[in-house]
């Protein structure tokens, strides 16, 4: 199996509910108005830049975002809040996880004095666990990958009237996916405050890591809308063994994800794309990499023991995948038209995000001690 699909986006945004959802977000208001707010920090790399031979590699903090230290909890606040705006009787929430959004979603349904029931998948650890419960979530733990685990949720969301918070879509669940995206437009926004100018966003190429595509998504929306066809070029990662937006490229449709879906990125390793992310990433993502768990490892101990005047930076598996993607590109000799595509040269100013901290402790721990 190739490991880069090249694609010829449209740059088209379709004016579906999505896009209606998204043009009105007010989410950088939102979250600025929470006590616990603050701008997560934007790191320039310089001696990693000059070690990959570009002019400027910054990458987005997500390790300590309201001390949950994902990224998550912007997508899970911002639609609890806005849920029961319109419905303030709702009294449990429900979503399936790995990890970072079941704690999202239990730290949220806590701040408005709400219950919550998250339902993770077999492959999920203790830690993981643990770390949701602590929020006062009540957590099931299934013999089911996690695309079983989102429709064993759906399912008893509706059978015990339960909200279903969930950050992938499907045919008639597309508004809440929706305001999950909206909120993730926060850290997008605050970048924007740092680099971007009225034509540019500071940028040629960003290097996203893609689950169920529903964060990316919302990245590319946001070039798309605020830049046009002045966006930076936009490249997905995923992990070899578990990479459906890769394979829906492929067959031109939505698809699951044909690996073995063994891999140490569990935030990435998910089912078929959302519904409503598809859309977007299709009309607007330039090209997907793959990238295999020794590819992440590299990347988490690079930012773990940075040199010269580099931060460190506590990048869990998943977190470090964009910055691994960008690395494999640059340094694998089967990867030339996937650079060309993007024209990625030792002029290119490239930003990439650490979506999560040492979310399970152990595993990092072993990781970038070894």
């Amino acid at each position: 199996m190739n490991d880069f699909y090249l694609n010829y986006p449209t740059d088209i945004l379709i004016k579906n509910q999505t896009h209606h959802i998204l043009s009105n977000s007010n989410s950088l208001e939102f979250h600025s108005s929470l006590d616990c707010y603050n701008e997560s920090p934007l790191f320039n790399l310089d001696f990693l830049s000059k070690e990959l031979n570009i002019s400027k590699l910054y990458i987005k903090d997500e390790s300590k975002r309201f001390g949950l230290n994902a990224f998550k909890v912007l997508g899970a606040s911002y639609a609890v809040c806005k849920i029961l705006k319109k419905n303030p009787e709702i009294s449990i929430f429900c979503a399936a996880t790995d990890g970072n959004h079941g704690k999202a979603v239990a730290w949220s349904a806590k701040k408005y004095n709400k219950e919550s029931v998250i339902y993770v998948p077999k492959e999920t650890t203790k830690l993981r666990i643990k770390a949701i419960e602590f929020y006062g979530a009540d957590v099931h733990q299934l013999d089911l990958n996690y695309e079983e685990t989102c429709a064993y949720a759906s399912k008893k969301s509706i059978e015990m009237n339960w909200q279903l918070i969930q950050d992938t879509s499907w045919e008639n669940y597309e508004e809440v996916p929706a305001l999950i995206m909206s909120g993730y437009l926060t850290h997008f926004l605050e970048i924007e405050k740092t680099l971007c100018d009225d034509d540019s966003s500071g940028f040629d190429i960003v290097f996203l890591q893609s689950g169920v595509g529903s964060w990316a998504a919302s990245y590319i929306w946001y070039c798309l809308n605020r830049f046009g066809m002045n966006r930076p070029k936009i490249v997905l990662v995923e992990p070899s063994e578990s990479c459906g937006v890769f394979q829906s490229f492929t067959e031109d449709k939505r698809i699951s994800p044909l690996g073995s879906l063994d891999t140490i990125m569990a935030g990435l390793n998910c089912g078929i794309p959302s519904k409503n992310a598809w859309e977007i990433i299709k009309n607007g993502c330039d090209a997907v990499i793959t990238i295999s768990d020794e590819d992440v490892k590299s990347s988490m101990r690079i930012l773990y023991s940075p040199k010269e005047n580099d931060p460190k930076i506590i990048s869990g598996e998943s977190g470090a995948a964009g910055l691994a993607g960008l690395i494999k590109t640059i340094n694998s000799k089967s990867l030339q038209d996937l650079r060309a595509h993007i024209n990625l040269s030792e002029s290119s100013k490239i930003l990439v995000f650490n979506t999560e901290g040492d979310t399970d402790k152990n595993s990092f721990q072993g990781i970038v001690k070894s």
